[in-house]
């Protein structure tokens, strides 16, 4: 993999950057929509592709339940099984063994867990999690991880952190292990949850390992907006500034500007499809519910700017119809509208970084969109 950075912000930590894998180069900043299971919920690879997406993310704790390791390596990985033919991330299944708690049990030697689907029990230790997503053929694979929630105590922070360093190490030696074809790399993940020594230490001991890239976890995990923006800031600054920022879990346009303006270079989040699902859209000016009876019978697109499929072709009113007459149609639509929103939200940052005025950007869009109410919050 290689990280070069095009376009600093003069004003701002935002950069623009290119970074090159094995299934092609993308430009960052970048948005990744999230594809658990190897497929973004109601939309075709064909429209994520046309919309401009080259990095999607499927996670490793849903694939391995679910067809198996087995079944993806003997097609030759993820990309093949899905005919995808960009890149992949996946994410190594800490968050899913995090909101799982009262099924799993954690352990020095990995994560011990029932199965959501089946109530079998399985273990995932870092030398597995790796394994796995070697024979997914990730692009960008994760290292397991111990997240945690807000307001928990400093010795079980400390704990956390302690371990996910101790597990980096593991899933450092196993990444470096030769496997024939293979030319992922893998990213480490700074916890250390609200507490400022804490994150600190958790960067530095991350950022000795030297792995190709560096991703910020633990934040948007409920966490009033404030603290985010603190934390996420005091992290950064420890992070390396020639190597990738990806931070996890945020799919508002508030949160990926913010992050942006402290130079994160790739987010995600299951957000923007599932509120499109219950008929949520991002407009310029907020985000909207289309299934409101004051669009009943409008002819207005839902954005009259935008150029995406549901809004070149389609009224507001028909696709209340849709979500009213419960058509899978209404939260496909929805869905490809919401990744095209902010696909081009991050298309027009990149292009504000290299005319030297992403703060101006951030602060005329930000006044626009919170001229309404908005009902999307981040995850």
């Amino acid at each position: 993999m290689n990280f070069t950075i095009t376009d600093s912000d003069s004003d701002s930590k935002a950069r623009n950057g290119i970074i090159e894998l094995p299934h092609g180069s993308l430009e960052t900043p970048v948005f990744m929509p999230v594809g658990t299971n190897a497929a973004v919920k109601a939309l075709h690879h064909e429209r994520l592709d046309k919309t401009g997406f080259k990095l999607i993310l499927a996670n490793t704790y849903h694939l391995y339940l679910r067809p198996g390791m087995d079944l993806i390596e003997e097609f030759g990985g993820i990309h093949k099984f899905s005919n995808w033919k960009h890149n992949i991330l996946t994410d190594s299944g800490g968050f899913q063994v995090f909101s799982l708690a009262p099924f799993r049990k954690i352990k020095e030697d990995g994560v011990y867990f029932r199965s959501h689907i089946d109530g079998s029990y399985h273990t995932l230790t870092p030398e597995k999690v790796v394994q796995l997503q070697k024979a997914f053929m990730s692009d960008i694979m994760m290292q397991l991880d111990v997240c945690t929630p807000p307001e928990i105590t400093y010795k079980k922070a400390l704990e956390a952190l302690e371990l996910t360093t101790r597990w980096a190490e593991r899933s450092r030696t196993e990444w470096l292990k030769e496997k024939p074809g293979y030319e992922g790399v893998l990213f480490g993940i700074v916890q250390g949850n609200f507490y400022k020594d804490l994150r600190k230490r958790s960067a530095e001991e991350i950022v000795e390992l030297d792995l190709p890239g560096t991703a910020i976890g633990g934040l948007s995990v409920g966490e009033e907006y404030n603290q985010f923006r603190d934390f996420l800031s005091y992290t950064a600054e420890f992070l390396p500034v020639e190597k990738p920022r990806y931070l996890m879990g945020i799919g508002t346009p508030e949160y990926i500007l913010d992050a942006v303006e402290n130079g994160i270079d790739l987010f995600d989040c299951v957000l923007p499809t599932r509120i499109a699902r219950n008929g949520t859209v991002f407009t310029p000016e907020g985000t909207i519910s289309l299934k409101k009876a004051v669009h009943a019978s409008s002819h207005e697109p839902i954005d009259s700017t935008c150029t995406c499929h549901a809004c070149t072709d389609y009224s507001r009113a028909y696709l209340r119809h849709l979500f009213k007459a419960g058509e899978m149609l209404g939260p496909m639509l929805a869905s490809e509208h919401n990744l095209h929103f902010l696909n081009n939200l991050v298309v027009n940052i990149r292009e504000s970084i290299r005319k030297g005025e992403f703060m101006a950007f951030k602060a005329g869009f930000l006044k626009n969109y919170n001229s309404k109410n908005s009902t999307g919050k981040a995850g």
